[in-house]
């Protein structure tokens, strides 16, 4: 009855014969003939063919859910014996916010490739929300995140310290004025700034300056305002966006300061019409964790990237 679950997973997916059939590389002919094998051993169709998409029946989605069961059952047994080979096979799969799938993960994964090559990864962007329902379902074996996840749902590994510093457009005449707090750009490539000789600007001196700030609910719009609360003034928000890299992009157009962390200043060329100032309290500072389920089976291929993160950790 399941010896041909997967073809019938795939047209459940694609919703098509012809798709699905493209996929397995068969002929569609073959494949509906293989369906309709399923079906008679069943008893019963198992897609409804006169709607559009293609949709299963009630025995279909019956069919279905304990097909899925002996999905995982199969891929308990082939992640064990992945746990006792050489990783000439197995998948991981990552999940990132634009930020860190563009800038952290591609090391990671070009390292962890030259040690593994044949072991499939995949990298699915998202937001937080997206992105912990994800780790939740067993789609996503690790997340790399600063949000802090629950502890008693998801176990975490730390992979760095992130700083968020603020990117203000070189033509205000504030700077004028605030020459001793400025950062150099290779100050904060290999973060010599961070020690105590470097001060922290006072915000308020922005006050009156334009932000561009992310959307509400993102961690780096939390800690801005947070800071400028703390400075005693609410920002001037001309622009609000989903992504720091597309802040950051805005603010070199000289349109207004915005919050930046300095992961992302360091991983790209320096903006000489933009000028850099660290700042000062807790919410400048987060921590960026790796994210794993609790009590979820860990691949070979989990562990050795989790290995292979900490050493690069202590080169970040």
């Amino acid at each position: 009855m399941f010896t041909w679950k997967e073809y019938v997973y795939e047209v459940y997916r694609e919703k098509s014969f012809s798709k699905a059939a493209q996929n397995l590389y068969i002929s569609q002919p073959s494949l509906s003939a293989r369906i309709k094998k399923v079906e008679e051993r069943v008893g019963f169709p198992l897609f409804d063919r006169s709607t559009s998409p293609l949709q299963l029946t009630e025995i279909g989605q019956v069919y279905m859910e304990a097909a899925k069961e002996i999905f995982q059952i199969e891929q308990r047994v082939e992640n064990y014996i992945n746990n006792l080979s050489t990783l000439k096979t197995g998948s991981l799969s990552l999940g990132a916010s634009n930020l860190f799938a563009a800038y952290v993960l591609p090391p990671l994964i070009t390292n962890f490739k030259q040690k593994f090559p044949d072991v499939r990864i995949q990298v699915t962007e998202g937001n937080t929300t997206q992105l912990e329902a994800m780790l939740g379902n067993n789609s996503l074996d690790f997340v790399i995140d600063n949000y802090h996840y629950d502890s008693t749902l998801y176990n975490r590994e730390l992979y760095c310290s992130e700083n968020i510093l603020l990117a203000v457009p070189k033509h205000f005449s504030i700077h004028e004025n605030l020459k001793k707090y400025q950062l150099s750009y290779e100050s904060i490539k290999n973060k010599s700034y961070l020690n105590e000789s470097y001060p922290a600007v006072p915000l308020k001196n922005f006050s009156t300056l334009p932000f561009i700030m992310l959307a509400p609910g993102n961690d780096t719009r939390i800690r801005g305002d947070r800071l400028c609360r703390e400075a005693r003034f609410h920002p001037y928000i001309i622009l609000e966006l989903n992504q720091q890299s597309t802040a950051y992009m805005a603010a070199s157009t000289q349109l207004g300061a915005t919050f930046i962390s300095d992961i992302l200043v360091s991983q790209l060329p320096s903006f000489e019409n933009l000028v850099y100032y660290k700042l000062d309290g807790d919410a400048a500072k987060r921590q960026v964790f790796f994210y794993y389920k609790n009590h979820k089976y860990k691949t070979r291929a989990m562990e050795e990237f989790l290995v292979m993160m900490h050493e690069r950790r202590e080169l970040f």
